[in-house]
């Protein structure tokens, strides 16, 4: 499994450069001026991980398959976007669709490009934002519990549950609150989801900053991450400028310029892993002559339900999975040499995956 993260912000923010970076495209029309971007560009791209070709090294995989995950380039929200200003609905729309937020910022000054609210102020730009998607949530709970009444007198025990977690999320929207501050039990984390909620989701902040900040950020980037630390959000430095710049170079080139930003990783690779720790993902690996393969599950995944991923057949029949340890395979040389050593671990249905397992799943057709 992938996950699926749209990006917002206002206009001129530069999120379509970002996604163009991103992705290795030009199909976002990065344009200075609102609305450059009128449907929502999707773009799905290779997550980097260096552990995957040392695996396909060892086994003399064939080939490499990097698991994936997918930028939706949302056009920009504005002020009033809540009651359908500058097509706001059909932006709305498109978040719900999303697992994550990648909430661009403008960090920087450019004479050159305007704002849309004549000002740089990120932390002002966040709170417009949050503020359209709260009241887009209110809105909508405010139309489904009406949409419920009749059930509830039914005492139908389904739209109950739901018209209680609809309530619990509109007192904390009533509140100033986001949806994703409420605590959910265990037993409603499923149904809660199921609400769809805009400010359910987990949100990044991304502070797009000029050039010569793009290693330690700004002034402009601390006040960012002063709020993210608030709101228990991540927040991850990057210049659209400098990533697009490199997406467009091919390895040694690519790793002179960044060491000449003065940079030890792309934008990319860092905003995919706050991406991964924000929606608690991780990677495991399936490694075999034909090919080296790596597989994206949530923490806390049990194996049959890992197995699942790769085909729903492996989770039904599941019998048992063989792993070993990332470190250890890389140590051993391979599954032979990690056998040898003690490394090789047979485990069942209750087996935890850790990230960077190696796995061979046993399963009944």
């Amino acid at each position: 499994m992938g996950f699926k993260m749209g990006i917002v912000g206002l206009p001129n923010v530069g999120k379509s450069t970002l996604f163009n970076a991103l992705t290795k495209t030009a199909a976002a029309q990065a344009a200075n001026f609102p609305f450059c971007t009128i449907e929502p560009n999707v773009g799905d791209v290779a997550v980097p991980d260096a552990r995957l070709e040392t695996l396909a090294g060892i086994a003399g995989s064939k080939q490499i398959i990097p698991t994936r995950m997918t930028f939706v380039d949302i056009a920009g929200l504005v002020r009033g976007a809540s009651k359908g200003e500058g097509l706001g609905n059909q932006f709305l729309a498109n978040i719900r669709e999303c697992d994550a937020i990648a909430h661009v910022l403008r960090c920087f000054e450019d004479g050159d490009i305007t704002h849309v609210e004549g000002r740089i102020d990120p932390v002002a730009d966040a709170e417009t934002i949050e503020t359209e998607l709260m009241l887009a949530d209110l809105e909508s709970i405010e139309r489904r519990r009406a949409n419920l009444a009749r059930k509830l007198k039914g005492n139908d025990k389904e739209a109950a549950e739901q018209d209680r977690l609809l309530a619990v999320a509109q007192k904390a929207l009533e509140d100033g609150k986001p949806a994703r501050s409420v605590e959910v039990s265990e037993d409603d984390e499923k149904a809660w989801r199921m609400l769809q909620l805009l400010t359910s989701k987990p949100v990044l902040y991304v502070c797009n900053v000029e050039e010569a900040s793009a290693a330690k950020g700004n002034s402009q980037s601390d006040r960012v991450a002063e709020m993210a630390a608030r709101q228990g959000a991540g927040t991850v430095v990057i210049s659209a400028r400098i990533e697009e710049e490199i997406s467009q170079l091919e390895g040694e080139e690519a790793e002179m310029f960044l060491d000449e930003m003065g940079l030890e990783e792309a934008g990319l690779d860092r905003l995919i892993r706050a991406g991964y720790d924000l929606l608690g993902l991780q990677t495991y690996f399936t490694v075999g002559p034909k090919e080296a393969r790596a597989w994206t599950i949530r923490k806390g995944m049990l194996a049959p339900q890992a197995a699942g991923v790769i085909h729903g057949d492996f989770e039904k029949g599941f019998i048992r999975a063989e792993t070993v340890a990332y470190d250890d395979y890389v140590a051993g040389k391979g599954e032979a040499g990690a056998k040898e050593a003690g490394k090789f671990r047979v485990e069942g249905k209750t087996y935890e995956v850790k990230d960077g397992d190696v796995l061979h799943f046993l399963f009944n057709a």
